[in-house]
């Protein structure tokens, strides 16, 4: 492996997750400052996951090699991510008029159900 070939790895495995770790730990921080009543907590950390792991499997394609691990990543963000963001979206559509971060989470979850089929189908479409 040549020296762009480890900044390329360090980048997408390694800074890639912190990059969205760092942001996560903000806003939560921010939310219990704020003391917004029933923090999405867990539902914001699922948001992160699953486009993070759309991101990160875009750059594996993109600049990386494709690998097992990254078909499981792929696997789990067609067909058990939509389903966990259907229930994110579910969970926040009744409280997202508490908060603006409760009615972001629910739009990106309603969003992330709508894409994923719509990118799935575009892609298959053209292959």
């Amino acid at each position: 492996m040549n020296d762009s070939g480890i900044i390329i790895a360090v980048l997408i495995h390694i800074v890639l997750p912190i990059a969205g770790f760092i942001p996560f730990v903000l806003i939560t921080k921010k939310m219990k400052k704020q003391d917004v009543e029933k923090r999405p907590t867990i539902d914001l950390f699922f948001i992160f996951v699953n486009y993070g792991g759309l991101l990160f499997i875009i750059l594996t394609e993109l600049f990386w090699k494709w690998s097992g691990m990254a078909s499981l990543g792929l696997f789990y963000l067609v067909l058990v991510a939509p389903i966990i963001m259907g229930i994110i979206a579910y969970r926040n559509y009744k409280n997202r008029k508490i908060s603006e971060y409760h009615n972001v989470i629910y739009k990106l979850g309603l969003s992330y159900c709508v894409l994923v089929p719509i990118l799935v189908f575009t892609i298959r479409r053209f292959l």
